[in-house]
């Protein structure tokens, strides 16, 4: 029988104290909308199922950008380890309770980490034009285009306006942010990636633009009415573990 789901907890359930890769997230906004479970069950890897609340789950849109990623201690590359990144992800669980997240597609604008993602492992990187640009010191605007493999043209424009700082995030805002791992197919085999970061700073925030396909895209319905939920967080630095096979015995 599969295991009761791990509580979801604001700090990570294990420390990565030797990380295989650290990047850190910045200007980050979340877009939610509620999804069908029947929906998103097809496009979870094998051992995943939909991890739902209150028997509803989600489908999010996450633009940020990404910051010095590295390998293992070594120090994050300056330029290429810098990027824009827009991201379709779902929320799984595993057999074994482990709570994470389904990346459906990763756009991203320099081409080099596009490539090592997609050919490296196996992960859906796509190489986009894309732009995180402030307005003002409230306000932000996140576009994407699609390149290359496509559907070229696809793409985002969000503009977000921060409000309140979150200090009691509610049961949802807690579901979809307190991630500690991600489920994926690395070189044919379904693996758990955990990944561990400080708790992160929120604040609610009023989405004033959202022109966007990738979700449609990415194999989903078109989203129905408004999103449930916006967040903005100023980021947070992150560290990844060595991936487990669905057994959760570590790869070597």
């Amino acid at each position: 029988m599969p295991a009761t789901p791990q509580p979801v907890t604001p700090d990570p359930p294990e420390p990565i104290p030797r990380p295989l890769l650290t990047q850190s997230w910045l200007d980050l906004t979340f877009v939610h909308w509620a999804a069908d479970p029947a929906d998103v069950a097809p496009l979870l890897p094998p051992g995943a199922r939909p991890d739902t609340l209150d028997g509803v789950t989600y489908v999010g849109l996450v633009a940020f950008r990404m910051h010095r990623v590295g390998w293992l201690r070594l120090p994050g590359v300056p330029y290429l380890g810098n990027f824009p990144e827009t991201n379709v992800r779902l929320y799984s669980v595993d057999d074994h309770g482990r709570r994470g997240v389904v990346f459906l597609s990763l756009d991203a604008s320099r081409l080099i980490p596009v490539l090592v993602g997609r050919l490296g492992f196996g992960m859906p990187y796509v190489w986009s034009r894309m732009r995180v640009r402030h307005v003002d010191d409230r306000t932000v605007t996140y576009t994407a285009s699609r390149r290359w493999p496509g559907p070229r043209g696809a793409g985002t424009r969000l503009t977000v306006r921060r409000g309140e700082a979150v200090t009691e995030p509610t049961e949802l805002e807690h579901f979809l942010t307190a991630r500690w791992g991600m489920h994926g197919v690395f070189f044919g085999r379904p693996v758990y990636l955990p990944n561990a970061h400080p708790r992160w700073p929120l604040y609610r925030a009023e989405l004033l633009e959202c022109a966007e396909d990738l979700v449609v895209a990415a194999g989903l319905p078109v989203p129905a009415g408004a999103p449930v939920s916006v967040l903005y967080s100023p980021g947070v630095p992150a560290r990844f573990g060595r991936p487990a096979r669905p057994a959760g015995i570590p790869t070597p």
